[in-house]
């Protein structure tokens, strides 16, 4: 078990929501959006950097929609991009290397056995299973596959070509629920008003052009790339992606049903503040040795929320709460897995 200190997201906790409708016709991926599937799909909001407001918006534009059915769980997004450009073409290279898109899936929200994919301007893909963040001592599964999952890409512009008119790159994905179910509450596909923990991430590397080729800009002080950029749908107040109680809530609508509306729910804010205070006990273990057996220990200046039952031994912690309408316990131990029981 990693008892490594965990930060805090320097952020006040308030995730970006999404709902889902379901598509009304198959789709014929080809990586564009401007087709007849998606017309009643609405945008996200546009991506924000992933420190939130943090640092400056992003100077280039990406958005996201979304659409479901029997079958898959549909994922379109679109980037404006004036220097489109790619290397990887082995599936499961670490694409993040090259400018990507990537989708991160936790199905039933407690951060562990999640889904996290990554894509390339060549439509190579990566995926992979997180048993737990990496904070938490989680290696990722990379053999593991999305089977049956279907991708496209469409190019506004060239490829690898600075001479060429670039505007951006869109993609489309359909992932299957036969496998998404896998990590799924009840092992099952989600119904209507239900939800899913989600997000997006891009990301952007300072390039510029030598010898007619995109090539990463050198930072003269350290002889090595300038750090990517990272612009998110829902920020993470953190630049680390693997925060999952950090991304934003997406609500599946029926067919045939009212669209439901969204309000965060009250037990999700049990469930943060238990969070904050699993981030104190990863804190002070790595300062002391030991979890705090009291809140008191770990209160600083805020006052919490919640009076947690706090439960120790010489290498554990488990923290409780009742839930909003007290009948079940919501809790969290060290690894940073929540549960409800």
């Amino acid at each position: 078990m990693d008892r490594s200190s965990v930060p805090e997201p320097n952020i006040v906790f308030d995730p970006k929501h999404y709902i889902c409708h379901r598509a009304t016709e198959p789709l014929q991926l080809d990586g564009r959006l401007d087709k007849s599937f998606w017309v009643h799909a609405p945008w996200t909001d546009e991506f924000v950097d992933i420190e939130g407001d943090l640092k400056p918006l992003p100077f280039k534009q990406t958005r996201v929609k979304m659409l479901w059915d029997d079958e898959y769980f549909y994922f379109g997004a679109e980037m404006e991009e004036e220097q489109i450009w790619a290397t990887l073409t082995e599936r499961d290279s670490v694409i993040f290397y090259d400018n990507d898109f990537e989708i991160f899936i936790d199905p039933d929200g407690d951060t562990h056995n999640y889904y996290e994919f990554e894509m390339n301007a060549f439509n190579t893909i990566w995926d992979l299973l997180l048993p737990k963040p990496y904070r938490d001592g989680g290696p990722p599964i990379n053999g593991w596959d999305i089977r049956g999952i279907r991708t496209a890409v469409h190019i506004d512009g060239e490829v690898n070509n600075p001479n060429a008119v670039n505007k951006g790159w869109s993609i489309e994905v359909a992932m299957p629920w036969s496998v998404l179910k896998e990590c799924a509450p009840e092992g099952r596909m989600p119904q209507h008003g239900e939800y899913w923990r989600v997000n997006f991430s891009r990301v952007e590397w300072r390039t510029e052009v030598k010898d007619g080729q995109y090539v990463k800009m050198i930072n003269p002080d350290t002889n090595t790339p300038y750090p990517e950029y990272n612009w998110v749908w829902s920020p993470q107040g953190i630049i680390n992606m693997h925060y999952p109680e950090m991304w934003g809530f997406v609500v599946f609508a029926g067919e045939g049903q009212p669209a439901p509306s969204f309000q965060l729910p009250q037990d999700e804010l049990i469930k943060w503040e238990l969070r904050k205070i699993y981030y104190r006990q990863r804190q002070h273990f790595a300062s002391h040795g030991r979890y705090a057996s009291s809140l008191s220990e770990l209160a600083r200046e805020e006052v919490w929320r919640i009076e947690p039952v706090i439960e120790t031994t010489s290498g554990s912690f488990l923290l409780s709460a009742k839930s909003h309408d007290g009948q079940q316990w919501i809790r969290i131990q060290e690894d940073g897995k929540v549960w409800r029981e």
